[in-house]
């Protein structure tokens, strides 16, 4: 039964991790959903946690939860704040939306170590620089 239900796949949307600077000209980093749909995607929810071993041991962090409504077509949407001392871990983002009627999700997890400068491309829409994953 279950290997009969194929779930739509996720297609034109990304999530991103980008370094900008605070009002204070303090460096921050930031994640975002992107839409890079010629559709506006509705109902979007957005659960965030990070995991895995720090210093030997097992280590979880809150699951928090961001609903963001809207996100226009070919825009962005600022998820949350992510603190740097959470790069070392397992950074998932599991993304929920309706597109015409039909419920969409995908997990994007960002692994241990990949959010840094080298792995920097230009953000579409945010035109900044950060880690991008489709």
């Amino acid at each position: 039964m279950k290997k009969d239900i194929t779930p739509p796949t996720v297609e034109d949307v990304a999530v991103a991790v980008v370094k900008e600077e605070n009002e204070l000209a303090e460096p921050v980093w930031n994640v975002y959903l992107i839409n890079l749909k010629k559709q506006d995607i509705e109902g979007v929810l957005a659960t965030s946690h990070g995991y895995g071993q720090h210093n030997g041991e097992e280590v979880k962090t809150s699951t928090l939860r961001h609903f963001l409504d809207v996100v226009k077509a070919k825009s962005f949407s600022k998820i949350e704040p992510i603190d740097e001392s959470v790069f070392g871990l397992n950074n998932e983002y599991w993304v929920s939306f309706f597109q015409n009627s039909v419920m969409y999700d995908k997990k994007y997890i960002f692994l241990p170590e990949t959010i840094k400068e080298e792995n920097f491309i230009l953000v579409p829409y945010i035109n900044k620089k950060g880690v991008l994953i489709k």
